[in-house]
């Protein structure tokens, strides 16, 4: 059994699929599994990853389109790791990643734990200033701003248990980090800088004007909170996103 437990969905990647291996490849720490969830692409991602002669590597081809969310629980599924991380096909781990995260958790006693990220253009050029893991996650701080970014995160699932994403939302990722904290008091920050964040142009993750409904959503369908208390984190959420997102480099 390794003692990681990586989870990547991949969908029509093949333009920054390699370097996303390579960061892989090139951990320090070895002792991983790493199951990438294709989801029905119609690139040339499979032979991409086929060509990867990794027994510790284990591709499952979708034979549907099922959204980012839906090939994470695929993988979430097969995972076997104490510790589970993630890692999508466009984003990078440096080196020490895996190794400094595992090593961090077992110092604090972490059930959570999340790091600084580089936020990059397409060239993994920096293009906005790091984000930084500067504050513990409760969460309740995590209804206001998701502070915890899937490439940059691990848990203990041996503690926690597996948790996976829920069906429906275009916000799964904050779904399950909030559904993940209702078991546990604290994720700590550990203030490295180990991962870089492709930002493209097309994300979605920085229209927050065009997702406004969906993170309302996420309060009154899977929170289950009142009109007005759904309302009210919403709008704390926009405003934390745009500062989150202000200070573009030149």
């Amino acid at each position: 059994m390794p003692e990681i437990s990586i989870i990547t969905p991949c969908y029509n990647s093949e333009k920054f699929l390699e370097q996303t291996i390579e960061s892989v490849l090139h951990q320090t720490f070895t002792d991983w599994e790493w199951i990438i969830t294709d989801d029905f692409s119609k690139d040339n991602s499979v032979e991409i990853i086929k060509k990867i002669q990794d027994p510790r590597i284990i591709l499952i081809e979708s034979k549907k389109n099922g959204g980012a969310g839906n090939a994470r629980n695929l993988s979430l599924e097969k995972a076997s790791g104490r510790f589970i991380t993630f890692l999508d096909a466009d984003d990078f781990w440096e080196p020490n990643f895996l190794e400094e995260m595992i090593s961090f958790m077992k110092k604090e006693n972490a059930e959570l734990a999340y790091s600084n990220y580089s936020r990059c253009d397409d060239d993994l050029k920096p293009k906005i200033e790091d984000f930084k893991a500067d504050k513990e996650v409760t969460f309740h701080n995590l209804l206001k701003t998701c502070r915890l970014s899937l490439l940059s995160s691990m848990y203990d699932s041996k503690r926690v248990g597996k948790e996976f994403f829920p069906s429906g939302s275009k916000r799964e990722d904050h779904v399950m980090w909030l559904n993940l904290l209702k078991k546990i008091p604290v994720g700590k920050p550990l203030n490295k800088t180990m991962a870089k964040y492709r930002m493209h142009e097309s994300s979605v993750s920085r229209k927050k004007t065009n997702i406004m409904k969906d993170q309302y959503l996420v309060y009154k369908d899977y929170m289950k909170f009142s009109t007005l208390k759904s309302w009210y984190y919403t709008v704390n959420w926009a405003f934390n996103g745009f500062k989150k997102y202000s200070k573009i480099f030149n």
